[in-house]
Parts: structure tokens; C-alpha cells; sequence
């Protein structure tokens, strides 16, 4: 979950992302993969949704709804320990791993890939910026095979696999 005061690195406009994110996709996946943001301005705090998806179809999607789970997860974990910390990393973990994601950790994940190199990306912690890396058109097939065949993705979560098995497939 994000600060919503902290504006993300060089985020003015949702089509402005779009576009670079659409330039990084690989030639093979540029007419079939598409990112989705939409906010609901008439609601309190501009609540909205995202997604990504494969000819059309929603392979995963990040809402408001999702950020209200983290919310009770936090508020949880503040009436056993006595401490809100909403970065906290056991937090983290399990909503990366059951996708509990809101579309502002996608707008954040989305603003910190176009921000750094390749390599760090496939390798990071944040398993939105690695789905945002293995799609990438910078992404060779020697590293592709050294993926795939190093089996790591398989530790990922499915919701994350999916993204994997699609660039392996190209």
C-alpha cells in the first residue's frame, strides 16, 4: 500500500503511463497485452481499479477493494502486536502471494519499473515490477531460457506464474 501524498515518480497521466508501458512489451505480446486504470472520481478518495490483460480477458486485476483488505490485515496485526505498520514485511509478503494488490501498488510498481534497469527489475522483490520485466522487449532469449530453466518463477505465486508461462510460450 502507497502514501497516496507521495505522487509517484513522473505520473501525470494514466495514457502517458500506458504508452511507455505498452513500448516495453515484447513484439510478440504488443498487440495481445494491455494495461487497464480506471478511477472513480465521484467516490471519496478517487478510488479505482487496474488490470492486466491477455486478448481482451482480465488475468489479474487490483481495486480499492483490495486496499481495504490490507487495511483490516494492518488493523489485525495492530490489535496483536500493538504496532500499525502497513510496510510490514510479513504483510507484504502475503499480499503479494494471494494477489491482494490495489491499483495504486500497480500505478507505484508500474512508475518504479519505467524508472529502473532491466536487471534489477527481473529480480526484484515486488512481484508486479518482475511481471512488468518479464514482459519486456529488453528481455533476450538467452535470459529468458536462463529463467526458465533455473525454475525460480515456480516459487512465485500462480497469479504471478501465468505471466512467466505467457513470455516462455512467445
Amino acid at each position: 500500500m502507497i502514501d497516496e501524498d507521495a505522487e509517484m515518480n513522473h505520473y501525470k497521466s494514466w495514457s502517458g503511463l500506458k504508452k511507455q508501458l505498452n513500448e516495453c512489451l515484447c513484439d510478440p505480446l504488443k498487440n495481445r497485452v494491455s494495461y487497464f486504470l480506471t478511477r472513480y472520481h465521484e467516490v471519496h478518495n478517487s478510488y479505482g481499479r487496474a488490470s492486466i490483460k491477455l486478448d481482451g480477458k482480465e488475468l489479474v486485476v487490483f481495486s480499492w477493494i483490495d486496499m481495504y483488505k490490507q487495511e483490516r490485515d494492518t488493523h489485525e496485526r495492530w490489535k496483536e502486536t500493538g504496532v500499525y505498520d502497513s510496510d510490514a514485511l510479513e504483510l507484504k509478503n502475503k499480499w503479494e502471494k494471494e494477489g491482494t494488490l490495489s491499483e495504486w501498488d500497480f500505478l507505484q510498481a508500474a512508475t518504479d519499473f519505467l524508472q529502473m534497469p532491466i536487471a534489477d527489475a527481473l529480480t526484484c522483490d515486488n512481484c508486479l515490477i518482475r511481471i512488468f520485466a518479464i514482459l519486456d522487449r529488453r528481455v533476450g532469449c538467452r535470459t529468458i531460457k536462463q529463467i526458465q530453466d533455473s525454475e525460480i518463477y515456480k516459487t512465485y505465486p500462480e497469479w504471478v506464474q501465468q505471466f512467466y508461462t505467457l513470455r516462455f510460450e512467445c
